[in-house]
């Protein structure tokens, strides 16, 4: 699905990603870790075009996307989160989540102005699209509400409802977990488990290590923008570099 090679982003003479390879296959949820500064995030900002890479290759299904802005990579099935939630607080939930249809509508500019059939059709569709969403992840009830008056844990619910909205094909997933309760971290888990059982691709993001271990069939463990390790859960949580470099005393806590 993802075939990336060289990958590299300079800030001046800061390298905070250098020279990675990584493939991720069609249907497989693979985790991305490392302490903080490793480059996890500049990782998902160049595989959704929301940075250029100074040098590199990014491949989805073959076809090079490099050159795409990031809605072009949208069209193309690619939807992330970011780490700190993003909502237009002015709108309702439900209108925060039919933004994430954007990618999916045909109707335009012009449609939308003269309220054409299309685009009431369009705009029906995205409605009940997006009211699925959000019952999907125990939102339902705040459709009304204006995003403003969510709390943080919610926001990032939202978050991760808009992206699902686009129907992606892959799925970045920044700390979709951070700063939320047991029971809607588990509701998150338990989510995305479904959606890659119905073949959605997802990379993750995530400081929680039983969540890691949980969810990923497969770990990169990034330092300093570089691979330092890649294999199975199993494979990292017994390898003695990453229990050094990232893992540490959290390590103890999951029997590593």
């Amino acid at each position: 699905m993802l075939d990336v090679r060289g990958l590299t982003r300079r800030f001046g003479g800061v390298v905070a990603i250098g020279g990675l390879d990584l493939t991720v296959a069609a249907g497989e949820i693979r985790a991305v870790i490392g302490p903080n500064g490793a480059g996890k995030t500049t990782l998902f900002d160049l595989l959704a075009g929301v940075a250029a890479p100074s040098a590199g290759t990014i491949r989805l299904d073959g076809a090079d996307i490099g050159p795409l802005a990031a809605h072009q990579r949208a069209r193309l099935g690619i939807a992330r989160t970011f780490q700190t939630p993003q909502a237009l607080g002015r709108m309702t939930v439900l209108d925060n989540v039919m933004v994430g249809r954007h990618t999916r509508t045909h109707a335009g500019l012009f449609g939308a102005l003269l309220h054409t059939g299309a685009a009431r059709r369009e705009e029906a569709a995205s409605r009940h699209a997006a009211r699925a969403v959000l019952d999907r992840l125990g939102l339902a009830h705040l459709a009304a509400q204006p995003a403003a008056t969510l709390g943080f844990g919610e926001r990032r619910l939202l978050d991760i409802a808009r992206a699902l909205a686009a129907e992606p094909r892959v799925l970045l997933l920044d700390e979709p977990a951070a700063g939320l309760p047991p029971d809607a971290a588990a509701r998150v888990a338990e989510t995305v488990l479904a959606l890659n059982r119905g073949g959605l691709t997802v990379l993750l993001i995530e400081h929680d290590v039983r969540l890691v271990l949980r969810l990923a069939h497969r770990v990169l463990v990034l330092d300093r923008g570089t691979r330092l390790a890649e294999g199975t859960p199993d494979e990292m949580r017994r390898d003695p570099a990453v229990i050094a470099a990232y893992l540490g005393t959290a390590a103890a806590t999951v029997g590593v």
